[in-house]
């Protein structure tokens, strides 16, 4: 039996993605990226609803959060980055403890959000 090997999507088919950059504001530390990412899947799931959040794609990229800094970076489809935004407005609590989440800035590029956003 031979293998025949999928063909790859064209690139104008591609799901386009954008990189959102946020900061998390709190009187403690937050060092456990679970409990952020908890939090904002769980009102953007309030927000947008199961549908909307299938289409807008979430992705909390867990290994890019510095818990230093308290920031991070969350993928989304690029229709739904202002959705985003919306939903990141409505946390207020982070694991125990109260904190809001702030949208620093989008980028289409991993390296150029991390950069820009992140690393200053």
């Amino acid at each position: 039996m031979i293998k025949k090997k999928i063909k790859p999507l064209l690139p104008s088919l591609r799901e386009k993605k954008r990189y959102l950059a946020f900061e998390v504001l709190s009187e403690g530390k937050i060092s456990d990226i679970n409990d952020v990412s908890d939090a904002i899947l769980g009102s953007s799931e309030e927000f947008l609803g199961q549908l909307g959040m299938s289409k807008a794609g979430l992705m909390v990229l867990k290994d890019k959060y510095d818990p230093n800094m308290q920031k991070g970076i969350i993928r989304v489809n690029h229709k739904n980055v202002d959705n985003l935004r919306a939903a990141l407005t409505m946390v207020n609590k982070i694991g125990k403890g109260e904190a809001i989440v702030k949208s620093i800035g989008v980028s289409g590029i991993l390296k150029k959000a991390e950069k820009n956003y992140i690393a200053s």
